[in-house]
């Protein structure tokens, strides 16, 4: 066991986390309380300071997307690989078992289908969010949409208003409409307005420039993985978003729609908390993939 000079020293109590340093591992949340903390803590990893989180979220406006008709077969047996899940609360209670002890990133808005415009309006009660155990909630931003922006910003700052109380992240996601143009200063803009409403994480895409992007926002970026990549080039997205500054990633279809879903989370795993290059990664996910065969 420790003693006190071994705490002069920096020890690790054999966790993995020099606790000799001040500074919380998170970015811009040193100054937030412990229980903000202890959440954060689950989400991004002590060591590496990054996440992987699995986005399985995508029904509540899509519907039966391809890949998840069947969240039981094709998403429970990716989640041991993930370091935080976000998903809808339908999901979470009728389809994600209890025991996996992963955090949970929550959908907490909601409003629209891909069958209407964009009108997110209505945003969670944050005592269904305290009574899931959540980690952090999630609350979509349409920047640049003269129809939606004000309300969603609202949502954005009413949602952080709420959970603050309960010391419950809030992770800013950036909506992007068709018209947007999707380059540094929609993203950076984007970004921004997110941390400074309160939002302790910001959901964004990687775009050329992504390091100004990472760099002017006061809270950790986490990078979307979009729509459905060649698994090579996802993980080319994943290497590039985390060398210029993304504090994570948070994939979805380009995961579970993947030919080989476990050995691409895995890689994408790799890259992230290991740094492997994307020529590295790919060959362990052809490598995971022939031994699931």
């Amino acid at each position: 066991m420790a003693d006190l000079d071994d705490l002069k020293d920096g020890s690790d109590f054999g966790l993995g986390v020099d606790v000799s340093h001040q500074a919380f591992h998170v970015k811009g949340a040193s100054n937030l309380p412990w229980g903000m903390k202890d959440r954060l803590s689950r989400i991004f990893h002590p060591t590496t300071r990054k996440t992987v989180m699995l986005a399985f979220d995508h029904g509540f406006i899509m519907g039966p997307t391809s890949g998840l008709e069947r969240i039981d077969l094709s998403i429970l047996p990716l989640i041991e690989y993930a370091d935080c899940i976000m998903c809808t609360r339908g999901i979470l209670q009728t389809t994600v078992p209890p025991h996996i002890n992963k955090p949970v990133c929550l959908r907490s808005d909601g409003g629209t289908s891909i069958l209407t415009e964009l009108n997110d309006n209505v945003l969670m009660d944050i005592e269904d969010a305290i009574r899931l155990n959540v980690s952090a909630m999630a609350v979509m931003l349409a920047i640049g949409d003269p129809a939606y922006e004000a309300k969603t910003v609202a949502n954005l700052f009413q949602a952080v208003d709420r959970a603050s109380r309960y010391h419950i992240p809030v992770m800013g996601v950036t909506a992007v409409g068709k018209e947007m143009i999707r380059d540094a200063r929609y993203f950076g803009l984007a970004s921004r307005i997110c941390a400074e409403n309160g939002a302790s994480i910001v959901k964004t895409y990687y775009c050329e420039g992504f390091e100004k992007v990472a760099a002017a926002c006061p809270v950790p970026v986490v990078i979307a993985g979009g729509k459905k990549l060649p698994e090579k080039e996802a993980l080319e997205l994943c290497y590039y978003a985390i060398n210029d500054g993304a504090a994570g990633v948070d994939m979805g279809r380009n995961v579970f729609q993947s030919s080989s879903p476990a050995a691409m989370i895995q890689a994408v795993h790799a890259v992230v908390h290991e740094r492997l290059t994307p020529v590295q990664a790919y060959e362990l996910f052809i490598d995971l993939s022939n031994k699931e065969e």
